[in-house]
This record gives structure tokens, C-alpha cells and sequence, in this order.
């Protein structure tokens, strides 16, 4: 085992600038120390030379006075205190570990909190007991702290460590949020209370209307999104199961639901979860050379994997004290990283967000927000959000082309897409979220109490049939309060020119306001 020499006086840590020079600690002095092959955490540690304590987006740096230990439980203990759990990092430390040696570092000290946070991590992660005895007289103690990540309320107690587990998953599927100043101040404006609020004084005809055009909307955005050839048809069949996305649970068979609504002609895809690796990217047109931006969770773990995210799903869901948000995050963005089907997972990732802010009781029943409207205006940003899991992946995943255009996955990694840390995606989804609610859905609703308005001027003054009149607001909008032409090659032709001077009059009136 290499007890000692894990930190080092450096100014880089892979390729990554520190602030300042200092000495890694923590996670960072571990992955060092031990060589690990795993995704490099969001935020590391260092030890200033100077007496100064302040973090930088991905530093946290800290006095001589925090320097652990450099020994192995000196910097586990570093990183429970003042990094929490990064739960790939200790499951890949713990695989090169001897067992023998970890039971070592916890008798060192068995009563004390983070010893025991050790402990019950190394069998919670690897399924194996170690040869230590249970605890009899020590309190409980948190196993997530609460004032760096997010955990549940509904924490399970581990008698034989005298630890709460309140970890936000299970083992086959767990990543961690932390508790940033940006998602403090999301949950803090309490958007739930203002999008029901913006319902309840909504007009019933409106809101109606509502229930049913946005997800017809929306369906189409999530197509817009992947650049796909979005049809009419496809767009209002998506809808329809939109329409009901808050009604049913997450489930493997409900999953496959979904794929079967998505896929019209299921002849050359294979429905339910795949049997061979997937790739997300493209083929070099002419040679067939693999450009990936996405390498999913290898085939043989997807059953693995997705029982791990149903269950998650089902606890956070159950959970009323998580917030609703985060675990949207958590489980859509999980269910997207590993990519069960071969067709479908994004627009399947999309309704997800629907169904757990639904079921969570963040958004009113029978109304679709267009979160989706908002991410396709956001789709730069939203690519790179992607690429931020895929590419430090994509890096360390032992791949290899074969010679019929697939590829091979020689290495094991299936805790890469059962551990990571989903703070930046919940940030992003809380984003989409406030905009959504704080721009999108009033503008819309706006729009369509003034389109009920100007119909029913042309209903008390014209007795047009609703088509009519739905082309007639569609060429004044399009015309920015004139009709045009195009009016002529329509039955509109037949308004006289006072009447369309009406007609416009009345639009500016109405919209102009």
C-alpha cells in the first residue's frame, strides 16, 4: 500500500491549472498518489503556501493549517470534511486497495465520524465486509454533509457503522449533487409556488388551450433539438404521450412504452434496450472512422444500470423534502449518460422531465411546460453540458474500432455512468426552468388570451369558421399587425378594405398592448 507520499508541491494537477502553487490534497493528492483512471472531480483542494482560504470554480484552496496527514486516511479524511463523497473516486481507490490495508487505516481510529464514513463507503461500494467489528456505543452520524451536497431525508440507518446513510441513490445508480451557491438560490425563489401560481390565474378557456397546444410544442422542440426530420404527425403522436407524461412511474416496461410510441417503423431498429455497444456521433462519410461525442454505458451493464435508476428514481420520488428539480436532473441526465436504447434516448431523457417534475408535484397536473422550447434556445449550451460527462470518458474508456464499423469496449465502466457528480446538469435544468417559467410560459399564456380576444371580435363581427380565423391572426402576426397579400389567395380575399382596416385596428389594439 502507498501510505505515504500522496501530496506534492505542484502548479498543475493533469493538464489543469492550480490558482496558485500549493500541495494537492484530498481526492486530488489520492488520484495522484494512486494513479487512478477516473473523471477528474468538479472542484479539487490544494494547500496555499500563503495564509489564504478562497475557491475558484474548480480550486478550492485552503491554509497550512487544514494540511492533512500524507497518509492515506489523512487525505480521505481531508476529503470527507471539506469535499464530501465522490463516489468514483473512492470506488476505484478502493478496487486498487488491499482490503487488508483500508481495514487497517479505520482502526486507527473505528469510533471517529469520518472512519466510519470510510468504512461503511468501502462496503456499501464494494458489497464486502471487512474484518472489523460491529460498533456498539457511538452516536449516528450523517454519511452525506449536508452543507456540501445535497442528500435525502429519508436516510436509512447502518447499525453496524452507526452511520445514516442518506446517499441520494442506491448502489447501482448514485450520483451526487453539490450544494452550490447557484442551486441554493434556485430552490430558494421556490419556482414551483410561481408556476402554479401563474396557472391558477390563468383563464379556464386558456388554460385549456394550454393543455392542449404546448405539448403539441413541445414534442416538436424535442425534434427541433436533435435536428431531426420532425413531421407533423410524429410531432402530434409525441404529444399525446406528453400529455399524460406525470401519469405513470418510471419503469422498464413504461420505458419501452415510450420507445414504442417514438419508433413509427421499427424494421431496421431493434426495440428495448441494446444488446450491442452504442455510439453517439458520427462516421467519417467515406472511410466509416468513428467521431464520437458520446460513448453510452456498455450493453451487458444497461440491466444493471437501469435497475439502479428506476429504483433512484422511486425513492427520490418519494422523497417530498428532495427538491423536485434536482432529482429531475438526476434521474433524466442519468438515464441520457447511459443510453439504453438504440434509437429514442434523448426525446425519452426530454420526457423524462416532464414525468419527474410532474410526479414530484413541482408543475400543476395536465400542464406541459415547454422546458424543451427553452433548451433548443439554449442548444449550444446544452451540447456542451452533454459533452461535459462525455469527453473525460471518452478519454479513459479502453475503445478500439472493429473492422465492420463498430467498436469493442475492452475496459470496465459501469461505474462511470452509476457515479458522477450531476451538479452542473441540475444547474443547467434549474435554468431552463426559471426561464421557462419566468419568460416562455407567461409569454405564452399572454399570447393566447389575446389570440381569444381577437377571436372573438372576428366571431361577433365576421362569423368566420375557426380555420379561417386561425390563418387570419397567423398572417397578422406574421405581417406584424398588417395582413398582406397572402390574405388575397385565401377566403380572406373577401374582406373589403375598410373591414381589413378594422381588422388591423383591432390586432394592434389587442397585441400592441
Amino acid at each position: 500500500m502507498k501510505s505515504q507520499g500522496l501530496t506534492r508541491l505542484t502548479v498543475n494537477f493533469q493538464e489543469m491549472a492550480t490558482p496558485e502553487p500549493g500541495y494537492l490534497a484530498g481526492y486530488a493528492a489520492i488520484i495522484s498518489g494512486y494513479n487512478l483512471k477516473v473523471p477528474i472531480p468538479e472542484v479539487l483542494a490544494i494547500i496555499s503556501l500563503k495564509h489564504v482560504r478562497y475557491e475558484t470554480k474548480h480550486w478550492r484552496v485552503l491554509t497550512t493549517r487544514h494540511t492533512p496527514p500524507d497518509t492515506l486516511l489523512g487525505h480521505l479524511t481531508f476529503a470527507m470534511k471539506y469535499e464530501g463523497i465522490e463516489l468514483g473516486v473512492l470506488k476505484a481507490l478502493f478496487q486498487t486497495v488491499p482490503a487488508a490495508d483500508i481495514t487497517r487505516e479505520v482502526l486507527k481510529e473505528p469510533n471517529g465520524q469520518y472512519s466510519r464514513k470510510i468504512w461503511f463507503l468501502y462496503e456499501w461500494l464494494m458489497d464486502h465486509k471487512l474484518e472489523i467489528p460491529d460498533l456498539t456505543i457511538s452516536n449516528y452520524v450523517d454519511l452525506v454533509d449536508d452543507t456540501l451536497q445535497f442528500p435525502t431525508s429519508n436516510a436509512e440507518n447502518s447499525k453496524r457503522h452507526r452511520i445514516r446513510n442518506n446517499l441520494p441513490g442506491v448502489r447501482d445508480f448514485c450520483p451526487m449533487l453539490r450544494r452550490t451557491t447557484l442551486l441554493t438560490r434556485f430552490i430558494g425563489l421556490d419556482l414551483s409556488k410561481m408556476a402554479k401560481g401563474i396557472v391558477s390565474k390563468t383563464n379556464p378557456t386558456v388554460k385549456a388551450r394550454l393543455a392542449t397546444l404546448l405539448p403539441f410544442q413541445e414534442a416538436k422542440a424535442s425534434y427541433d433539438i436533435e435536428k431531426g426530420v420532425e413531421q407533423s404527425t410524429r410531432a402530434d403522436r409525441w404529444a399525446r404521450v406528453l400529455r399524460h407524461s406525470g401519469e405513470f412511474s418510471i419503469s422498464n416496461q413504461e420505458l419501452l412504452r415510450l420507445q414504442e410510441k417514438l419508433i413509427e417503423n421499427p424494421r431496421f431498429i431493434k426495440l428495448g434496450f441494446r444488446e450491442k455497444e452504442g455510439f453517439v456521433g458520427e462516421q467519417d462519410i467515406r472511410h466509416g472512422t468513428l467521431l464520437l461525442t458520446h460513448l453510452p454505458a456498455k450493453a451487458q451493464d444497461i440491466d444493471l444500470l437501469m435497475n439502479g435508476l428506476i429504483e433512484t428514481a422511486r425513492r427520490l420520488e418519494g422523497d417530498e423534502a428532495f427538491d423536485a428539480v434536482l432529482a429531475t436532473a438526476i434521474v433524466s441526465f442519468g438515464f441520457v449518460f447511459i443510453h439504453p436504447f438504440s434509437d429514442g434516448n434523448g426525446r425519452i431523457h426530454r420526457y423524462l422531465l416532464h414525468n419527474l417534475l410532474s410526479r414530484k408535484g413541482f408543475v400543476p397536473k395536465g400542464i406541459t411546460f415547454p422546458i424543451s422550447a427553452t433548451i433548443l434556445d439554449k442548444a449550444l449550451e446544452y451540447q456542451e453540458i452533454l459533452q461535459h460527462f462525455s469527453y473525460p470518458r471518452i478519454s479513459i474508456i479502453d475503445w478500439k474500432p472493429t473492422s465492420n464499423h463498430h467498436f469493442n469496449i475492452d475496459s470496465e465502466t459501469i461505474d462511470l455512468y452509476r457515479y458522477f457528480d450531476a451538479t452542473s446538469y441540475a444547474e443547467f435544468l434549474y435554468g431552463c426552468v426559471d426561464e421557462t417559467l419566468n419568460v416562455k410560459f407567461p409569454k405564452e399564456v399572454d399570447y393566447l388570451d389575446k389570440y381569444d380576444r381577437m377571436k372573438q371580435f372576428l366571431d361577433d363581427y365576421f362569423e368566420m369558421p375557426d380555420q379561417l380565423v386561425g390563418t387570419l391572426i397567423r398572417l397578422l402576426d406574421q405581417g406584424q399587425g398588417k395582413l398582406g397579400g397572402h390574405a388575397n389567395k385565401t377566403d380572406l380575399g373577401k374582406l373589403t378594405k375598410e373591414e381589413v382596416q378594422t381588422i388591423e385596428l383591432k390586432y394592434a389594439e389587442i397585441f400592441g398592448d
